[in-house]
C-alpha cells in the first residue's frame, strides 16, 4: 500500500526564476544546511511533501520543479537529465549556494548522477532513490509504450496534479519520456565515471523496481567510494512512499552522519532496514 505520490497542495510559497530560457519554479523550508530535494519524472515538488515536514526541522530544504515539470516551463519540448542538471546547478548560483546536499527520486536521482560527476566537490551527501545509470531494455520498452491512458491510477493522479498547465503539459511530458526510450547519449554513466563522486551516497533501491533491476543500485554502491545501499524488500519503483518504510528517519540519519567511517553507518542503515518500523 502507497501514499499518493504528489498530495494535494493548497497554497504555494514558491518563486519562478529566469534559467536560460526556462522559468524554473521552487519552494524553500525550514533553516540549516542546504538539502536540494528533485522529484521523479512527470511529478513535480509535491512529491517531497510527505517528508518536507521532518526533513525541514533539520535542513534549508530548496525542492525544485525540473525543466517542463509542474510550474517550470521548457519552451524547446526537450528533456535530458544532463540538462536538467545544468538547471539546478544555475539555480543555486542565483540562491548563492556553494554546497549542499541533495536527494533525487528516479530522474531526480539520475539528474543527480550528472551533477555529482560533473561538479564533484559541490555535493557533500546524496540520496539516489529508484535511479540508474542507464536504461535497460525493459526500461526501454516501458518509456517507449508509455501513454496517459494505460499508466497506473496513482500515476495519472500524480501526473494530473502536478501538470499545471493541463492536458497539453501532460502530453509534452509523455513525448518526453517516449523519446528517452530512444536515447543512448544522456544516460550512459560508466564505472569511472561514478568513482568520482566525492559526495557521501545512500543508494535506495526496491528488490522489484520494474524498470531497474537490482544490480543496477547494486553496481551503483560498489562504483562510488564509501557509498551505503539499502536494498527495500519488496519494494517497487520509489519505494520510500510505502508507509512500513522508515524513509525519513534513515534518510537523516545518513546525510547528517559523520563524514568517516562509513561502514558502521552502512551498518546501521540495514538494521533501520530490517527492523524500524516493521
Amino acid at each position: 500500500m502507497t501514499t499518493t505520490y504528489a498530495p494535494r497542495q493548497t497554497t504555494t510559497r514558491g518563486h519562478t526564476v529566469q534559467i536560460d530560457n526556462i522559468g524554473m519554479y521552487y519552494e524553500e523550508y525550514g533553516v540549516g544546511t542546504p538539502l536540494v530535494l528533485l522529484h521523479g519524472f512527470g511529478g513535480c515538488g509535491q512529491n517531497w511533501l510527505p517528508f518536507t515536514a521532518k526533513l525541514s526541522e533539520r535542513h534549508r530544504l530548496i525542492v525544485v520543479d525540473l525543466r517542463g515539470h509542474g510550474r517550470s516551463t521548457n519552451p524547446e519540448n526537450r528533456f535530458t537529465h544532463r540538462e536538467a542538471a545544468s538547471d539546478v546547478f544555475l539555480l543555486l548560483e542565483k540562491l548563492g549556494v556553494g554546497r549542499f546536499s541533495a536527494m533525487g527520486i528516479s530522474s531526480g536521482g539520475m539528474t543527480l548522477l550528472h551533477m555529482a560527476t560533473s561538479q564533484p566537490k559541490r555535493i557533500d551527501s546524496m540520496v539516489l532513490i529508484s535511479a540508474t545509470t542507464h536504461f535497460t531494455d525493459q526500461a526501454r520498452v516501458i518509456m517507449r509504450r508509455a501513454s496517459f491512458e494505460f499508466m497506473p491510477q496513482q500515476v495519472r493522479e500524480m501526473y494530473r496534479e502536478c501538470a499545471k498547465r493541463g492536458d497539453e503539459q501532460i502530453s509534452q511530458l509523455i513525448d518526453q519520456i517516449n523519446a528517452l526510450g530512444e536515447s543512448h547519449d544522456d544516460m550512459n554513466l560508466t564505472e569511472q565515471d561514478l568513482s568520482s563522486i566525492a559526495a557521501r551516497t545512500l543508494v535506495v533501491h526496491g528488490d522489484r523496481d520494474r524498470f531497474f533491476p537490482v544490480e543496477i543500485p547494486v553496481s551503483i554502491y560498489r562504483s562510488i567510494p564509501d557509498a551505503a545501499l539499502w536494498i527495500v524488500p519488496g519494494g517497487e519503483h520509489a519505494p520510500i512512499y510505502d508507509p512500513i518504510v522508515p524513509f525519513t528517519s534513515t534518510a537523516l540519519r545518513f546525510l547528517d552522519g559523520p563524514d568517516s567511517k562509513l561502514e558502521s553507518a552502512a551498518e546501521h542503515l540495514a538494521g533501520a532496514a530490517i527492523g524500524e518500523g516493521r
